[in-house]
Parts: structure tokens; C-alpha cells; sequence
């Protein structure tokens, strides 16, 4: 995601939704919604999983999520049992139905007792200092901000004052998403939380995966976050905003919010149904036959910080890096789903290199009619022929996508008379048939010098198998174009937002 430029996109802090729920309309005589569902108490994460406890120790269960509603609801089981942690990195956090039904959620786990970090980056938060200091003021909660300085309590000078001093460290942004719970489960890969990486916006939703994790490797996954949470880079929230208001710890500080997320008025009947069934969510999940128990799975994360800026705006990370190794070693093909392509000389000599070796490259990325970032796709339409030139094969996204009847919550699409736009936002990589890589990463320059990025890598043909069925059936024609050197499907969108594309041009691929 292009996060410096990319004015479309709202990044909201986890506790803006207070200033939703405070500004919705209440009467003196509003319903408790709240009473009217009950958590089954008979339940927990640890019962869950107990079944698994010997072979947690030395094998991580790994299972893909592909669709939303589905990636969706897993989060909120893992959130209504867990016991003891979780701990959480988001790049979006929207106020949106989706949002509110998470926050909800993490607040009633931290009344429980359940300790919750949240640790967000600073780029483009959009909260009122009260709001998150009262989401902070939870004595279970802890907010940290990383890498501020360029947003948070800051006017337009004292923003731009940072970029203009520092342009590479206000640059360096923290692009993981990690979800962390008791120790034991991770969610992790391309899905932000908001309405539309979960198939529920009216007007554009994204095509998106996640990856759920049990067992040996969350240690991994615990130690990153540690690092994040310890980083000299990540500030207490009180530290970042320094007048603290006096209404914060209010006894019911809570309670608007408790009350909307409740209120069956405020979402689908479809998604309170799917809440209510939540336990047997787990069961579904053990039960499906996909889930996987592997010795070959590895978290890779960046540092905080990323590379140490020797090389000006490039310089890699440690994601990067074993990225490049794996299509260094690849034998026959390589496939992938990106949202952002944004090449350099470098990357497309490294993918010529694995052509000329034999191996079959096929990318599917987002046309100019499905994509939500023109700065993105300007910089990739302006390489596409030379990437093209490399003997790879390029597919773009068709925003009307014959697929999405399958993959998007069926709920939207009965309730509305048309069809949002589909767009592309996983970002994941099938090598040889039998490797597998779902995460963070872009391939595009901000990726690969400037955010830091997590994947996970897992060797597994029954992984890989049924990511690559996915894929297979998005790059056909009812799903995607394919691009060569004599066709692109760019004039399938207004002059207005071709126009809009060009005039992006001026910006440097290195900062996209």
C-alpha cells in the first residue's frame, strides 16, 4: 500500500470508534442489546485446543483464509476466547461496521482480563487525542504508536516539517499485520480491518488473503511483535499526545459503543448470525480437513527500522531478501498475486534470470479499472512493457471479476442491485508447486526499501495446491486480462481517471 500518498485511504486507530458510537442518536429509553447475547462461558481457547497440545509443540497447523467472512468470524472466535493475550499489529483499523464489531470485542476480552497491546503506525492516523486516550485508559489496553512525529497531534507544518528534515525515516512505516492470541494462534497476511478486506463495503471490496497458524511457529511470531513492541521506533500513546483529557476515565466510557456494536439495527442480520454462531467457528475449522500440521513453516519479519539507510531509499530487509532467494532457487514456475507492481532494473533482471532458466512466471496484479491506488498503478503501467520484455506473463484484475460471486460475502450480494467494484489485494506467491508465501509484501519499491513487511513460507503441496486452484481460476479470462506488448486494458476506464493516472507520473517509483 502506498501509505505517503495514497489520500483515499483512511488510517484510523483502533479507538476512533468511540467518536462513532459517541455521536450516534440515543434515547432515554434505548433497548440493552447488549443483555441479549451471551458468551458461551463453557468455551475457551485453550479447550480448543487441547486435543492438539502434543503435536503443537514441534509442528505448526497452518490453514488458509481465503474469503472474508470466513477470515472475519475466525478473528472474532479467537477474540471471544481467548484467556490470557493478545497482541495486535494493524496498518487500518476502520470505524466501519466491521471495526466496530472488532473493537467491541477487544474491549469485552480486555473486561474479562485478557491483557491487549495494540501497536499501530502513525502515517496517517485520523483519531481525536481523547478517544484514543480513553481506549488507552482501559487498564487491560495499551496503545503504542510507531514511528511517530509526522501525524499524531500534529498541525500541517509540524507533519511536513518531518518529511522535509528526515524524508527517509518519516518514509520508513510499519506495513506488518499480525494477530496474536494467548500465544497459540496467529492470523496473519493481506487483510487490514475494515469493511472491504471482509467483503462488506457497498462500493469496492478487495480480494485478499490470511493465513492462521498454531503451534511452534507463533513463538516466531510473538518474538517479532516483542521486537516492535520494544523498539525505541514504537511510543506510548501517552507520550505521543501529551495533554491528557480529564473526562477519560469516565465509569461508562464504554458503554456507547457497547450498545451500537449490539444493536442487530446496525449490521446485516446476516453478520449478527454469524457472530451468534461463533462457537462452533473453531470446530469448522479442525473438522474441514485443511488444516495442515507441518514441520516447514517459517515467519519472516522485518526489523523495525528496516535497512539502515546507507543507500539512500533502497537497501532492502530481511523480507526482501528471502523473497529474492526464493525466486533464486525456483525450478519450473512461479505465480503470483500482487495488488502494486512496481518494478526496477533489478527485480526484472531477476526475473529474466528465471525465465532464461526455464521457469514459468505468471503475475496477476490490478488493472487501472480495479485498482484503488492510480499513484501505484502509474508507476507500474510505466515499466509494464520492459516487465513484459522479461518473457513474464501478465494478467490484470477485471474490477467485475466473474469469481467474486464465490469469494465475496454472499450477504452483499443479495442485499444490493448491483455489484462493488472487486479489486486485488492479496499478496501471496506459489513456487515450483509446492512453496507457498502469503503476507504483507508488495513487490514494489516501498515494499521492498521502506515498509516493514512480514510473509510466511510454507513447504506444502496441499498448501500450495489449493492456494495455486485459487489463482488458476482468477487468471482466467472471465476474471482477469491478460497484458502483452501489443494490448493493455486501460481504455476500459474514463479519460478522467486515465487522465488522473498520467498526472502521477511526476512521483518516483521509489517512494510508491
Amino acid at each position: 500500500m502506498n501509505v505517503f500518498l495514497k489520500l483515499k485511504y483512511y488510517l484510523l486507530v483502533v479507538v476512533m470508534v468511540l467518536t462513532s458510537c459517541n455521536n450516534k442518536k440515543t434515547d432515554t429509553t434505548k433497548t440493552d442489546f447488549c443483555s441479549k447475547l451471551q458468551r458461551n462461558d463453557s468455551l475457551s481457547l485453550s479447550k480448543a485446543l487441547a486435543e492438539f497440545t502434543p503435536i503443537m509443540q514441534d509442528k505448526t497447523g497452518v490453514y488458509v483464509l481465503e474469503d472474508g467472512s470466513g477470515s472475519m468470524v475466525a478473528r472474532a472466535w479467537l477474540t471471544e476466547y481467548a484467556e490470557k493475550t493478545i497482541d495486535i499489529q494493524y496498518f487500518i483499523f476502520s470505524t466501519d461496521n466491521v471495526g466496530l464489531i472488532a473493537c467491541d470485542y477487544l474491549i469485552k476480552a480486555a473486561d474479562r482480563g485478557v491483557q491487549v497491546r495494540i501497536l499501530v503506525d502513525d502515517i496517517m492516523i485520523e483519531a481525536d487525542a481523547q478517544d484514543i486516550l480513553t481506549f488507552n485508559s482501559h487498564p487491560n489496553i495499551s496503545v503504542k504508536i510507531y514511528n511517530p512525529g509526522v501525524n499524531l497531534g500534529k498541525n500541517i507544518f509540524q507533519k511536513t516539517g518531518k518529511f522535509a528534515i528526515n524524508f527517509k525515516a518519516a518514509n520508513q512505516r510499519m506495513h506488518n499485520k499480525t494477530f496474536i492470541v494467548d500465544d497459540k494462534v496467529v492470523i496473519t497476511g493481506g487483510r487490514n480491518i475494515a469493511d472491504e478486506y471482509f467483503d462488506y463495503d457497498h462500493e469496492y471490496n478487495f480480494r485478499d488473503r490470511d493465513i492462521l497458524l498454531i503451534g511452534k511457529e507463533t513463538k516466531t511470531v510473538k518474538t517479532s511483535f516483542e521486537t516492535f513492541w520494544n523498539s525505541a521506533l514504537s511510543i506510548d500513546v501517552t507520550n505521543v499526545i501529551k495533554d491528557i483529557p480529564e473526562n477519560i476515565l469516565e465509569e461508562n466510557r464504554f458503554d456507547n459503543l457497547h450498545e451500537y456494536a449490539c444493536n442487530p439495527e446496525n449490521f446485516w442480520p446476516q453478520v449478527r448470525t454469524r457472530i451468534e454462531n461463533l462457537p462452533e467457528t473453531f470446530n469448522t475449522i479442525k473438522n474441514s480437513g485443511d488444516l495442515v500440521w507441518l514441520d516447514q513453516v517459517r515467519f519472516i519479519s522485518d526489523l523495525p527500522g528496516k535497512n539502515d539507510g546507507k543507500n539512500g531509499l533502497s537497501g532492502g530487509g530481511i523480507s526482501t531478501t528471502a523473497l529474492i532467494n526464493l525466486v533464486k532457487n525456483a525450478k519450473s514456475s512461479i505465480d503470483i498475486q500482487t495488488p502494486y507492481l512496481i518494478t526496477s532494473k533489478t527485480s526484472r533482471a531477476l526475473f529474466k534470470a528465471a525465465v532464461n532458466r526455464g521457469v514459468n512466471i505468471r503475475i496477476l496484479t490490478n488493472s487501472l479499472s480495479s485498482t484503488d491506488n492510480v499513484e501505484a498503478f502509474s508507476g507500474y503501467q510505466s515499466s509494464r512493457k520492459d516487465l513484459l520484455k522479461t518473457g513474464v506473463r501478465i494478467f490484470e484484475f477485471k474490477p467485475d471479476a466473474e469469481e467474486r460471486k464465490k469469494i465475496m460475502t454472499g450477504e452483499l450480494q443479495a442485499t444490493l442491485e448491483y455489484a462493488p467494484i472487486f479489486g486485488l489485494h492479496a499478496k501471496s506467491m506459489v513456487i515450483d508447486g509446492k512453496t507457498t508465501v502469503i503476507g504483507t509484501f508488495n513487490l514494489d519499491p516501498r515494499s521492498a526499501n521502506l515498509n516493514t513487511e512480514c510473509i510466511v513460507v510454507v513447504e506444502s503441496k496441499k498448501i500450495s495446491e489449493g492456494v495455486l486452484k485459487g489463482m488458476n481460476i482468477e487468471f482466467k479470462p472471465e476474471n482477469s486480462w491478460e497484458t502483452t506488448l501489443d494490448f493493455n486494458p486501460d481504455s476500459e476506464v474514463s479519460n478522467y481517471k486515465r487522465l488522473k493516472t498520467w498526472t502521477r507520473k511526476v512521483i518516483p517509483n521509489s517512494i510508491l
